[in-house]
């Protein structure tokens, strides 16, 4: 009998990124579509904030459910474990220019954070030389 050969696998590649995005997109989150025109939204809003490439370059992802539906649309920061509820699409310009740009939280609009509880330990790259 003749050995079927198995199909190479590629390893993936992604672009360098500072912080990931994650949008509850599942039916509990919002059952209007909200959290999903909220993803869809971010594409703008990040090349708006020049955070689309380069150093501050945030990479976004849909995920189906994060088991908290309650308080939607939600998103988590990576790797700052900084999760916000009632991100309304004026939440999200204030998550995009003080957490994204800036680098500092939205307290109002975090409901938790990640096992270690800290956020944000260093401060974004800086264009002004001295």
């Amino acid at each position: 009998m003749n050995a079927v050969p198995k199909p190479e696998i590629v390893k993936p590649q992604i672009a360098d990124y500072r912080r990931h995005v994650l949008v509850c997109t599942g039916p509990r989150c919002t059952a209007d579509g909200q959290s999903q025109a909220l993803f869809d939204s971010l594409g703008e809003k990040f090349k708006a904030a020049g955070i689309q490439e380069g150093e501050l370059r945030v990479k976004r992802s849909r995920v189906s459910c994060f088991a908290a539906c309650k308080g939607g649309p939600i998103l988590c920061v990576q790797p700052d474990g900084v999760w916000y509820y009632n991100v309304t699409p004026e939440n999200m310009d204030r998550i995009v220019e003080e957490h994204l740009v800036g680098g500092r939280v939205v307290e109002a609009l975090v409901f938790h954070r990640g096992p270690d509880g800290s956020a944000c330990a260093e401060p974004p790259p800086s264009d002004i030389t001295t």
